[in-house]
């Protein structure tokens, strides 16, 4: 495989994943029901320390039945930014693993109306009427995070 090209990575600081989790708007959620994957795109916002995801779905969707299902959440964020050679491109990611679970709502807390539509993006609607929807607030919280990103080495 001597012509496959490839890049070297270094693992980022704690202040640079939380930076990417700051900024970074949106990523993938990975659940799991008796060894089938189901991997979501969500917008998540990141708070002191902790994740959150505003969700949509109704009660027989299969996104529902994976977040009843699921021990251990996976959240990957990743993107790509220009370098100064405009021939490549800077790579970076983060995956949080943890347990997922659903604020009752005493405990939103910060998370009213104003603050939900300011924080996150708007919910996504596809085969469902807004009426049938069931909207929630979960938290990841979080077992372990990993940060890498590209280098010039």
């Amino acid at each position: 495989m001597e012509h496959v090209e490839y890049a070297y990575t270094n693992g980022m600081d704690d202040a640079e994943v939380a930076e990417r989790l700051r900024t970074a708007e949106t990523g993938v959620l990975s659940l799991s029901n008796d060894g089938d994957a189901y991997a979501v795109p969500l917008a998540h916002v990141y708070d002191d320390g902790r994740l959150y995801f505003r969700v949509g779905g109704t009660d027989d969707s299969k996104k529902q039945t994976f977040l009843e299902t699921t021990e251990t959440a996976c959240y990957v964020l990743y993107g790509t930014e220009p370098t100064e050679d405009p021939n490549e491109l800077e790579s970076w990611s983060v995956i949080v693993t943890g347990q997922l679970s659903e604020l009752p709502e005493s405990e939103h807390g910060r998370f009213d109306t104003a603050a939900i539509n300011r924080e996150f993006t708007p919910i996504r609607v596809f085969d469902e009427g807004i009426d049938e929807l069931d909207i929630s607030i979960l938290e990841l919280e979080i077992d372990t995070v990993t940060g890498r990103s590209t280098s010039s080495a």
